[in-house]
């Protein structure tokens, strides 16, 4: 899934090619990822795109005088920069193509979502804010004001884990199962350790993972080609999707943790004492 990182770096090639450019048409071929419909696709059409915005793991290509079209990629979406997009209206079919952009120029981009799963989300909307996802985001945090205390106040009253609470995004924006292993391999701590029970110098500790792991990764991402920004994810991942291999820190083996449709990765060494944690949809399949 595209986290805070990659929509960034999207955000930033997007504001490169689109910004200034009159969109002519807008294509859908899976009419499911539309969620609204007041106003239709076609209200985008002759309008120049003014700026191109980031909100948690939403892009939005603000129209100058017209609506926004605002973009979740979801798990399995992405979108495809073409030079020069084909001749022709594509056809709907079984084929991941959902929605197609085109500019004046002959440029365009294709949002695309492979698998069975189809989440990928498109709204039209007068303002970002109409957006029930946009609407509920909580801040973001690589926000100027997003300090120790601004992360302490937040995790003071949750009684759950600090997995669950990092991905949770109502309560900070933008980051998902991937870069919440990140952080959390980065801070040394469990994913399974209470978010309520953070001593000062452990939020001190995780903030600074937050913001390092976040700000790197954009760093690495910035500049990359969309096609290429999957690969250059995977590539800086220290833990995540790397169960089996030696944790690049201390050489320990990293771990899994397998849920009904998600895992998480961890370094015993690093962040539980040395301990394994319970896999417990490998113990049911062990009795």
């Amino acid at each position: 899934m595209p986290e805070l990182p990659e929509v960034e770096a999207l955000k930033d090639f997007l504001t490169e090619h689109l910004v200034g450019h009159e969109i002519v048409r807008v294509l859908p071929v899976a009419i499911n990822v539309l969620k609204t419909y007041d106003p239709p696709l076609s209200a985008l059409e002759g309008h120049r795109v003014a700026a191109v915005h980031r909100y948690g793991k939403f892009l939005d290509l603000a129209t100058d005088g017209g609506p926004h079209l605002v973009t979740h990629l979801a798990r399995a979406g992405w979108l495809h920069w073409k030079d020069r997009l084909p001749d022709g209206p594509p056809r709907p079919g079984k084929g991941p193509l959902a929605l197609r952009v085109a500019l004046e120029t002959g440029e365009g981009f294709d949002l695309t979502e492979a698998g069975t799963q189809k989440r990928l989300a498109v709204y039209v909307v007068q303002d970002p804010q109409q957006v029930p996802g946009v609407a509920r985001l909580g801040p973001d945090p690589l926000a100027d004001d997003f300090d120790e205390q601004r992360l302490a106040a937040l995790l003071a009253p949750e009684r759950r884990r600090l997995k669950g609470a990092l991905r949770d995004q109502s309560l900070i924006a933008g980051v998902g199962n991937a870069y919440s292993d990140e952080i959390l391999h980065a801070a040394k701590m469990s994913p399974f350790k209470l978010a309520s029970s953070l001593t000062a110098e452990e939020t001190t500790r995780l903030h600074t993972a937050l913001r390092t792991t976040l700000t790197e990764a954009v760093e690495r991402s910035r500049g990359v080609a969309a096609g290429r920004l999957k690969a250059e994810k995977k590539s800086g991942l220290r833990v995540h999707g790397r169960t089996g291999e030696p944790c690049p820190v201390c050489g320990d083996t990293i771990r899994e943790v397998s849920f009904s449709d998600s895992s998480l990765q961890y370094c015993p060494t690093c962040q539980t004492g040395g301990r394994p944690l319970a896999d417990r949809r490998l113990s049911r399949l062990l009795k």
